[in-house]
């Protein structure tokens, strides 16, 4: 049996791992049964019960307006001086509100539209498995090195390197066949939730095509993930050297630096943000704005400076990340003691 075969299999038969892939699918089936009984299908009776809510609310602001007038002309007649200073000169500068003002669409229910709300499902399944991945690429290479099974292996194949890209290899081949599979019944289940609970009008080949180049990036960004944490596993030697990195990064690095930034006032502080970079690689552009600017305009006036972010400046960053990061992996595995 090949090593990448022996690696795969590892990988699969893995007690943690799996509990950590049915965390994960647990979680996405929660998101997706919150989406369905948060969203309802819209129809005559949802439509006329909207019309009717918005006609009350139009009686109501109008019966508040007049008693409004009534209680100025009470008190321009026999209020004191005092109360008179609450009320315009003139009664009759109270507006009366207008039935366009209350729109049945504002107090419709809840709908679940797919072409337009699909793609934040999008991000956040693959925010859900990129979470997994890292710690699932982290727990594959780390229990190796403490449960001795590294050294083990090594005696079998003394290939440092080979060994070392190896098991990456199957941990992006397990988590890539997982993504996709698991990205089947979850596209295929909002479909069945718009059909049901929403519309799902306007779907065209181009909007499918959009979606399925999200879906991509979305892979590409659990794999960097899962990557990045067997990385720093495998530097450390302890699956903890890779949850204590990241959670360092986040509470340190991300909130504790963008309060800093903020608080300095650092224009586009949120482009030395992480999150940012995973929001625009996911959704192709993140604008960032400065309203403490000011950008003339001779047709506009002044409007606030903004600054765009795209996917291919995420991707760059994330595959400098992924370099540094397997490459340190590499060196360490190569230059250290294994035994140590």
């Amino acid at each position: 049996m090949s090593l990448f075969t022996t690696e795969l299999r590892r990988l699969a038969k893995r007690r943690f791992i799996r509990y950590m892939a049915l965390a994960g699918l647990l979680v996405l089936l929660a998101v997706a049964v919150g989406t369905a009984l948060s969203n309802q299908k819209v129809g005559p009776e949802q439509i006329a019960a909207a019309e009717a809510a918005a006609e009350q609310n139009y009686q109501e602001s109008l019966k508040w307006h007049e008693e409004h007038v009534r209680e100025c002309e009470r008190v321009k007649t026999s209020g004191t001086a005092q109360e008179k200073e609450d009320f315009p000169a003139d009664c009759a500068e109270f507006m009366p509100p207008s039935r366009d003002d209350f729109r049945a669409e504002w107090f419709m229910p809840p709908t679940f539209d797919f072409r337009n709300k699909f793609g934040e499902f999008i991000f956040a399944f693959a925010a859900i498995l990129a979470l997994i991945a890292f710690v699932v690429g982290a727990s594959f290479v780390g229990a190796e090195w403490t449960t001795g099974g590294m050294m083990n292996l090594l005696l079998w194949r003394p290939q440092r390197l080979k060994v070392l890209l190896t098991k990456a290899g199957a941990l992006l081949t397990g988590l890539a066949g997982f993504t996709v599979l698991a990205a089947v019944p979850w596209t295929a289940g909002y479909w069945g939730i718009a059909t049901y609970r929403g519309i799902t009008e306007g779907m065209t080949s181009g909007v499918w095509q959009s979606f399925a180049l999200a879906g991509l990036r979305g892979v590409v960004l659990v794999l960097m993930a899962g990557l990045i944490g067997f990385a720093v596993a495998s530097l450390g030697r302890h699956t903890a050297m890779a949850l204590g990195a990241a959670l360092g990064v986040m509470v340190v690095g991300q909130f504790g630096l963008g309060m800093v930034l903020a608080m300095a006032e650092v224009r586009f502080f949120q482009a030395w943000l992480l999150p940012t970079y995973a929001i625009a690689w996911m959704e192709r552009k993140v604008t960032l704005t400065d309203y403490n600017s000011c950008d003339y305009s001779a047709s506009a006036g002044c409007l606030p400076k903004t600054m765009d972010i795209v996917w291919q400046d995420a991707g760059v960053l994330f595959a400098v990340a992924v370099v540094l990061m397997l490459g340190a992996a590499m060196w360490a595995m190569r230059r250290r003691d294994i035994a140590g």
